[in-house]
């Protein structure tokens, strides 16, 4: 098969296989496995071990500047001694490349991602944006069949970031390798990939494309790493118990008991300032605890004060200016339960 093939065990304890072409984005909360992952697969150090097969070829014993692989630390892992020419000809020169191709592919790699201007400079004098680019050039460089970027666009500002998220979707959109990327930023997996691999303690929590992903998170993490209101629990006949004992009644109950997500866009979640009349099944009090502006609605966040579940609810200018809301102001919140979307676990 061209591509990936990986069994890890370990820390991380998983198994993937990627075809040729693919880009992953690897999702997950802090020390859910993702560095250990892509340093597993560029063999270095790492808590998991990775018995790795890249197009056919069994790479477990090669050492890392052995297995065509591109790897590409959150810190962009420079040379600070060297230029940034040499930083992106130093992976040909160690594949005994001759010093003036590699310097030709290097700075052809700099031209593509638009640093070749700031080819002689040394890392120090590079700003964030453009050594993440530098970087991401010493990666491509070598022509790797595997490519790893950890946390790539992550110490960006917002207009360099958008620059480099724009360049490397570029190459991926024409790269016949396989890519996997880590990231925290939804914009970025939802960008770059079409597919998100999302860990948990360790484990393979889901496996799909971006769009499934977003449409059915199998994880709370991620659920809330998309704005959305997510609560882990126990599936019943009715709904849902979530882990602190309150009930969610929902429309469309899981066939079986056991393991459930629970999952309400924010837009779902309704503010009154007084308990609704009709008494909604799914309604609790609670209080303000902060109101940010999110485009041109504004997002609620509540603590819920007789049991319920804390909830973030999105309602427009006008409806926080009828409802009169400030920090600490009591507030009820009501969800129909045909918003209420049940994943078991």
């Amino acid at each position: 098969m061209k591509g990936l093939s990986a069994r890890l065990s370990g820390y991380l304890e998983a198994e993937l296989d990627v075809p040729a072409g693919e880009t992953v984005a690897v999702v997950g909360p802090n020390g859910a496995g993702k560095t250990t992952l892509l340093r597993a697969l560029a063999g270095l150090p790492a808590r998991s071990a990775a018995d790795l097969t890249l197009d056919g070829e069994r790479v477990t014993d090669l050492p890392p500047h052995l297995r065509a692989a591109g790897y590409v630390p959150q810190d962009g892992g420079l040379f600070p001694h060297l230029s940034a020419v040499r930083n992106v000809a130093y992976g040909l020169r160690a594949r005994g490349t001759s010093r003036q191709q590699a310097r030709t592919v290097a700075q052809d790699w700099l031209n593509r991602l638009g640093v070749a201007e700031f080819a002689a400079r040394r890392p120090a004098e590079l700003s964030g944006g453009q050594a993440q680019r530098v970087a991401l050039a010493r990666a491509l460089a070598v022509r790797p069949r595997l490519l790893l970027l950890d946390e790539p666009l992550s110490a960006l500002d917002v207009t360099a970031r958008a620059g480099v998220r724009h360049a490397l979707r570029t190459h991926l959109a024409e790269y016949p390798g396989v890519c996997l990327i880590v990231t925290h930023d939804p914009v970025d997996a939802l960008a770059l990939a079409n597919r998100m691999l999302v860990l948990e303690d360790g484990k393979v929590a889901q496996d799909a494309s971006p769009g499934d992903v977003t449409r059915a998170p199998r994880s709370a993490w991620v659920a809330r790493l998309l704005g959305r209101n997510a609560y882990p629990g126990t599936a019943d006949d009715g709904g849902i118990v979530l882990d602190d004992g309150f009930r969610l009644v929902t429309a469309d109950p899981l066939p079986g008991n056991g393991p459930a997500l629970a999952v309400i866009h924010p837009e779902d979640v309704a503010l009154y300032r007084s308990r609704p009349e009709g008494s909604p099944r799914n309604t609790w009090p609670a209080r303000v605890e902060l109101v940010t502006p999110v485009g041109t609605r504004l997002r609620v966040a509540t603590r819920g004060t007789g049991g319920g579940p804390d909830a973030v609810a999105e309602i427009t200018p006008a409806a926080a200016a009828d409802l009169t809301l400030a920090e600490g102001v009591p507030i009820w919140v009501t969800i129909k339960a045909t918003e209420v979307t049940l994943t078991p676990l």
